[in-house]
């Protein structure tokens, strides 16, 4: 039987920015949009998220996983274009989708993510809610939220008591069920940056410590990233990407995304990370590829 296939994109930040209204430039907003403005608008390129999409559609993965930060500064202008752009990549049951912290960016559309992504967020039972549960195949993807609104120059992410108490009832089921686990997240579980940290990152560590995941997949970022946590039977894989719409800009690489090959191997797994990226001419290829597990 042929592995089952997992791509991994985040941080699309899709480009073009919508031209704000006045009103809606107060606080958080107004300092984003000025770095849309001065910055961002150079670097965040939609020709490079479609260049990057159309690559990962033509390797025909079985599911496709996107961990957040799909909108800039969560403008109401901003969220019907996201969704079809997603509705672009792929099916509901075919793409898996988290918010990030760009998507929650002000309280006062916190609540747009969830209804405008309903399709690609609902567990397999239909519910709409943190964690929540796909089945696909051998794998079990298990998406969590860290998106809250935070105050101006603050990037930072929170899981909460309630989220962490249902994801360990959750492992612990899966565990008894031997899948492989995926844990989406889109804060990385450890940062040098304390302003775009997760809160709570050693609440999720000690709880996978206890209970563990196959493979966690995160954003934030917007580099390459592979650290490694503790788990009950052995060391846990925690792998990052770039913006999905990115040009390579100072410390930060071009665009790119992750193929994941699963398989069983014996009594235990064998995952396969192949790593496909921007080149020159708007080309995507392979970077390199590497066995984890």
């Amino acid at each position: 039987m042929a592995p089952y296939t997992l791509a991994h994109l985040s941080d699309p930040h899709l480009p073009p920015l919508p031209k704000p209204r006045l009103i809606e430039l107060a606080g958080k907003r107004a300092l984003g949009y000025v770095n849309w403005t001065r910055n961002r608008h150079k670097y965040q390129r939609r020709e490079v998220l479609d260049a990057l999409v159309t690559d990962v559609r033509a390797q025909a993965p079985d599911h496709i996983a996107v961990t957040g930060d799909l909108v800039n500064l969560a403008l109401e202008a901003e969220f019907a274009p996201a969704r079809a752009w997603l509705d672009g990549v792929g099916p509901p049951d075919r793409v898996t989708t988290i918010p990030g912290n760009h998507d929650a960016y002000v309280r006062a559309t916190t609540h747009r993510f969830g209804e405008t992504f309903a399709p690609y967020l609902a567990s397999d039972d239909g519910s709409i809610g943190f964690p929540a549960v796909r089945r696909r195949g051998p794998i079990a993807l298990v998406s969590l939220s860290t998106a809250v609104p935070t105050p101006p120059l603050m990037a930072t992410g929170t899981l909460g008591r309630d989220q962490l108490a249902s994801l360990e009832q959750i492992l612990e089921r899966l565990a008894a069920e031997g899948v492989f686990r995926v844990l989406l997240v889109h804060h990385p579980l450890k940062s040098g940056a304390r302003h775009k940290r997760m809160t709570d990152a050693a609440e999720l560590l000690a709880l996978l410590r206890r209970h563990g995941v196959e493979l966690i997949l995160h954003g934030h970022d917007h580099i390459h990233s592979t650290m490694w946590f503790e788990g009950p039977n052995g060391n846990i894989p925690a792998i990052g990407v770039p913006s999905a719409s990115a040009l390579a800009h100072g410390r930060y690489p071009a665009a790119a995304y992750n193929l994941f090959a699963i398989e069983r191997d014996n009594a235990g797994w064998r995952c396969e990370q192949t790593v496909r990226g921007l080149g020159s001419g708007f080309q995507i290829q392979q970077i390199k590829q590497a066995r984890l597990i």
